[in-house]
């Protein structure tokens, strides 16, 4: 069968279910003029179906409403409360949401539904129940203590299978398990503390950072950070480096040496070229378009009438991993006939790759595996790197106490180990400060595989009722920054909130508060690997540097912070950059800054 896009398969889907509604409508009509004996006018028909179709639908969602009130009734739950839209299907509420996604500051739209109808509330947009949460009591439900009544999902699984496939991150079940089962191993103590690649990638950006810098540039970070991690990530997981540091850095868009394309702003053009640049612009232009899908929810097909938006961007992506795969493929068939253990890449280091191929020779598997680590490996690490480095450009305090530490505990030129790392107690707090207000993942979705309930959160409150098949949304970023769970201090950036009495206050009788990585069945196993990455640059980065400066000017216009967040209450309103979404988050059109390097 030929392709079809999104959009087209997604309408014959509709026009094949109005068909069978229309059918359901009609075969009874006919019956009854059989029986009757009666002939009714053409147009009678058709009237029948028009006006029929939307009853049929109306009271299957009543008949479905009913059905749900009576199931809560009989466990004692109360069910969770509706926003209400002014339009039909509440469609206002969802143009509402999508444009403060948009071009709004994140979660801001949710704030004053969350103060009108407290921490979890039903946004019912076009008659699809779609529940939202902050309550740290759900999201502990849904991750950890009723973890089997809750999955991906199929939707989810949709949006991201032409880029993730089945593997770990877009899979549930016995699917889910068997990924993990192969790639949990990898994630040993003796591999997440080897920081030889680690130092070879640092070294390179700071030098890349330092040039560009003396030359009186300022540097787009996040731009530096997604190259270092996307570096480090492939040839940690296959030993083959796609080298994007070496590519060139962009210059600021004032500048008429300004380069067109970067991961902050990627500008792609499909093409079958193979070379490491190219995918890694083809890599993130795949998860750009995944992101959109996301954003417009059960309707993103229409917007890819005409051609599927990562289908380019995936035939650049395979066509650079295959033969890498088939490589490693071929090494382990050649040990085997040989009867001895296969040999690794290269440089002697054992990869993901190596350690997969003995489990299956499944190119396909092989593929969504390395791409769902990579995803997670690779972005999530740019984004803390990238604001952590924000919190040290807006609070100079903060960067000489950090700097303090690694000068007492590493010095001004040594590499880091990873007992340094572990000894840094107010390294750790810095990082966990910046996830708290900066989460990498700031939203997160799970569906409801049957009926359920969520426990109440008070002596007086009566659980809530989660009807089946129904999709919830949660928010570590809004739950980080409630105050009624972290103090009166909440919105401010203080890593000695990590150290003090507020850690036994706050965060150590309640756990949940704090998700940065998931909890429960489904914990990022790359954990404790990306906070010895993230630990080991910023290392590096204090070692070279003893100030940072946001560097507006060089910032793109279009990026800027609007003039009517400086009203807002809470951090919007001093904030200096531009927070945006898409699987992780990120800032928008980079993060540009100037550094003062140490003469060591």
């Amino acid at each position: 069968m030929p392709f079809l896009p999104p959009g087209i398969l997604f309408t014959l889907s509709i026009i094949a279910r109005l068909t069978l509604l229309a059918g359901t409508i009609l075969v009874p009509v006919h019956f009854l003029q059989s029986l009757f004996r009666i002939s009714l006018p053409t147009y009678a028909n058709i009237l029948a179906v028009v006006f029929g179709v939307p009853l049929l639908v109306a009271a299957n969602i009543f008949r479905l409403s009913l059905v749900e009130r009576m199931d809560a009734v009989s466990r004692g739950a109360v069910r969770v409360p509706r926003v209400k839209g002014g339009w039909p299907g509440s469609f206002d509420l969802l143009l509402h949401l999508k444009k403060n996604f948009d071009s709004g500051y994140p979660g801001e739209a949710f704030l004053d539904i969350i103060n009108q109808h407290g921490p979890i509330f039903n946004i019912r947009v076009l008659w699809i129940n779609q529940l939202f949460t902050v309550q740290p009591e759900h999201i502990k439900a849904i991750l950890a203590t009723d973890f089997n009544s809750f999955e991906k999902g199929k939707r989810f699984h949709v949006i991201m299978e032409s880029v993730l496939g089945t593997g770990v991150f877009n899979s549930d079940g016995e699917m889910w398990k068997f990924h993990r089962s192969m790639t949990r191993p990898f994630f040993s103590r003796e591999k997440i503390t080897h920081f030889d690649i680690f130092d070879r990638h640092a070294d390179e950006a700071v030098a890349l950072m330092k040039e560009r810098m003396r030359a009186g540039y300022a540097i787009d970070f996040q731009d530096v950070m997604s190259r270092f991690t996307l570096d480090s990530a492939t040839e940690f997981l296959f030993n083959k480096c796609v080298h994007s540091l070496s590519s060139g850095l962009p210059y600021p868009s004032p500048s008429p040496l300004s380069l067109s394309s970067s991961p902050s702003s990627p500008s792609f053009t499909p093409s079958t070229d193979a070379d490491a640049d190219t995918f890694a612009r083809a890599f993130n232009e795949a998860q750009r378009a995944t992101a959109q899908r996301a954003r417009i929810g059960l309707t993103w097909p229409l917007w890819e009438m005409g051609r599927d938006a990562t289908r380019g961007p995936m035939r650049v992506v395979n066509a650079y991993l295959e033969p890498i795969l088939r490589e490693g493929i071929e090494r382990q068939r050649r040990a085997e006939v040989e009867g001895g253990v296969d040999k690794p890449g290269d440089e002697g280091e054992e990869t993901l790759l190596d350690q997969l191929v003995r489990q299956t020779t499944d190119i396909t598997v092989l593929k969504d595996e390395i791409l769902n680590i990579m995803i997670a490996g690779r972005d999530t690490t740019a984004s803390t790197l990238t604001f952590a480095t924000y919190a040290l450009a807006m609070y100079p305090n903060i960067m000489a106490k950090l700097r303090a530490e690694v000068m007492e505990k590493v010095g001004p030129t040594r590499r880091p180990t990873y007992d340094d790392v572990r000894e840094m107690k107010y390294l750790r707090a810095f990082i966990n400060e910046t996830l708290r207000l900066f989460p990498s993942v700031p939203f997160n979705v799970r569906d409801s595989v049957n009926a359920t309930t969520f426990p109440p959160t008070s002596a007086n409150d009566k659980p809530v009722y989660i009807p089946a098949r129904t999709s919830i949304a949660y928010s570590v970023f809004l739950m980080h920054r409630r105050t009624d769970l972290w103090g009166p201090d909440a919105l401010e950036f203080d890593p000695d909130r990590f150290l003090d009495e507020r850690l036994h206050k706050y965060l150590t009788p309640n756990p949940f508060i704090f998700l940065p990585f998931n909890a429960g069945p489904r914990i990022c196993l790359g954990q404790q690997f990306a906070y010895n990455e993230t630990s080991f640059m910023l290392i590096k980065l204090l070692q070279s540097f003893d100030a940072v400066t946001l560097d507006e000017a060089s910032q793109p216009s279009d990026s800027r912070i609007p003039s009517s967040w400086s009203t807002v209450p809470g951090r919007q309103a001093i904030e200096r950059f531009f927070p945006k979404i898409h699987l992780t988050m990120y800032a928008h059109k980079g993060l540009w800054v100037k550094m003062r390097e140490v003469n060591n």
